[in-house]
């Protein structure tokens, strides 16, 4: 009785959250072929009423999809902007096959995109685990990238350093207890304050758990769980060449693997005001903008901050 109990309710969220979870846009597929795959790759493309002839590519987070851009979105096209929303594959509605994921490959399949769509010029915004594929895109394709934007991103820590190594076995059957509440309570460590407003971002990411299946879905976060762990760029940021804006939210203190590491441990890890300031050293060229009191998504907790400082960087 209570399996059955257990199973309608999972089934009642995940429809509330098909109906009420819709992206801002009509989401488009492109086909891909990986390892011997056929892979379909989610999209939105969204177009100015007034261009302006520029376009911005948004690279969502580890625990997102193109759901929670709907504002950068909406500011970006009132501002002449044509923006590019993929879903990478193995997130959202984009298939997720099994397969050895890379930021290499991510890379060369948004590049793919851009190609599909005829767009020759970019700017990037990368947040959190976007920010990680931003740099690789950046690094792969600098003569396609016109300036980089990076919103709290990870990886300005090499975490095979301090993070003990989880089998991918481990990995799977940790992530196979992810429930609406377990989502909800890691989430919530992303902002100083909770508001009930914030439960949506977590429904999207529930949402996309389901998507083609729970256990498909899983084992392909498990997989890119191993490509942050395993492939930094935190040694790369040096070679970052062009023009570049860092934004961080000085409240964040996101730590990647925090739940295999001691109290003692994570309290030595993820500052991200004094991460950001080693990410400026880094990058010649580059701009820091510091947001006090503002936790791990500046777009969504700060919108009015985060739209002034992308729009005056994008502008000048």
């Amino acid at each position: 009785m209570k399996d059955m109990l257990f199973l309608m309710g999972c089934f009642i969220a995940i429809n509330i959250s098909a109906q009420s979870l819709k992206y801002s846009s009509p989401v488009k597929f492109i086909t891909l072929s990986i390892e011997q795959q056929t892979v379909k790759m989610a999209y939105m493309d969204v177009s100015s009423s007034k261009p302006n002839g520029e376009a911005v590519l948004l690279l969502h987070g580890k625990n997102f999809n193109g759901y929670y851009w709907r504002d950068v979105i909406s500011f970006l096209t009132e501002n002449g902007y044509r923006v590019i929303v993929p879903d990478q594959v193995g997130w959202g509605k984009s298939d997720k096959p099994n397969i050895h994921y890379s930021f290499h490959l991510l890379a060369g399949n948004t590049k793919k995109l851009l190609e599909i769509l005829s767009i020759q010029k970019i700017n990037v915004i990368g947040h959190s685990m976007g920010g990680m594929l931003a740099t690789r895109f950046a690094l792969m394709y600098p003569e396609i990238v016109n300036k980089l934007i990076y919103e709290n991103p990870i990886g300005l820590e090499d975490y095979k350093t301090f993070v003990p190594y989880h089998s991918l076995d481990e990995q799977y059957y940790s992530e196979l207890k992810a429930n609406f509440e377990s989502l909800k309570k890691y989430q919530q460590s992303y902002y100083p304050d909770w508001k009930p407003a914030y439960d949506q971002y977590v429904s999207a990411q529930y949402e996309a758990l389901h998507i083609p299946d729970f256990k498909t879905a899983t084992w392909a976060s498990t997989l890119t769980y191993q490509m942050i762990y395993e492939q930094p760029v935190f040694y790369e940021f040096k070679n970052v060449s062009v023009p570049t804006l860092i934004v961080i939210g000085q409240s964040d203190r996101t730590v990647f693997g925090r739940n295999l590491l001691s109290k003692e441990v994570i309290a030595q890890h993820g500052n991200y005001p004094q991460l950001g300031r080693w990410l400026q050293s880094q990058i010649r060229n580059s701009k820091l903008i510091e947001l006090n009191g503002v936790g791990h998504i500046p777009h969504i907790q700060s919108l009015p901050d985060f739209k002034k400082e992308v729009l005056d960087f994008l502008k000048n």
